[in-house]
């Protein structure tokens, strides 16, 4: 694995995505940090890789927002260079709700964060990677959920709804871009210990369900991270359109 490999992970200032961003770095890729608010975190993430002699950098934006998707590649095609590896990992959610209570606001607020965010991305990536336009291949990796399978009733259906969707993107533009040089996969996290359970007002959400996950315990970031690797990498060089449920047998 070459030193020139460019990764941009996005949401990734904390959880899952700077576990990532570590890994990838240690695998000899030059890491964007992205990030939408957590410039603290995203900062000090860099500066930790770049300490250890990593290349990497932080860029915010929105992902959601189109102008920022655009930027934020820009940015990398300025100060790292081509882009090979994509991780759409950024992703919300919301307090625990029932579907009946849910106003459209909330609604369009995790559909856009969670599923437009990952198609502009996407776009921007096969535009740079795609042997059509002159790219080298890449490969794209999308977080999604064990939830799109499970439903995530009397909590998230929106925020389940919205990995549903992640699954289906990750298949169709597989096959759309299976002969220009680009792989697309999907990891599918359970329960993992990261913050994103006190977004959703229950901190501690993870050991309350542990007895029902076959392992008997929640996952880590890096576990996710380790497959996210994987799907990345030259080892994975035959796989695309494939999930891996990093779930705990769940």
């Amino acid at each position: 694995m070459t030193k020139d490999r460019v990764a941009i992970i996005t949401g990734s200032s904390r959880g899952i995505g700077a576990a990532t961003a570590e890994l990838l770095a240690r695998a000899n890729y030059q890491i964007c940090v992205n990030f939408r608010s957590n410039e603290v975190a995203a900062n000090s993430l860099v500066s930790s890789l770049t300490a250890a002699g990593k290349k990497a950098i932080a860029v915010q934006a929105d992902v959601s927002k189109e102008s920022d998707a655009i930027r934020l590649f820009e940015t990398v095609d300025k100060q790292l260079g081509p882009v090979c590896a994509l991780v759409n990992n950024a992703g919300i959610v919301l307090p625990q709700m029932r579907v009946e209570d849910m106003d459209a606001s909330r609604i369009n607020n995790i559909l856009s964060t969670n599923v437009t965010s990952a198609f502009l991305c996407c776009r921007e990536a096969v535009k740079r990677m795609s042997t059509l336009h002159g790219g080298g291949g890449g490969s794209i990796v999308n977080v999604s959920s064990a939830a799109s399978r499970i439903g995530a009733a009397g909590e998230y259906v929106d925020y389940a709804a919205s990995k549903g969707a992640i699954d289906t993107l990750t298949k169709g533009l597989s096959l759309e871009v299976a002969a220009e040089g680009i792989r697309v996969n999907c990891v599918r996290p359970g329960f993992i210990y990261t913050e994103m359970h006190a977004d959703g007002g229950e901190p501690g959400r993870v050991d309350r369900l542990a007895e029902s996950i076959p392992m008997k315990r929640g996952g880590e970031p890096s576990e996710v991270a380790s497959s996210i690797l994987w799907l990345l990498s030259d080892e994975a060089s035959y796989v695309t359109g494939t999930f891996i449920d990093a779930a705990g047998g769940r």
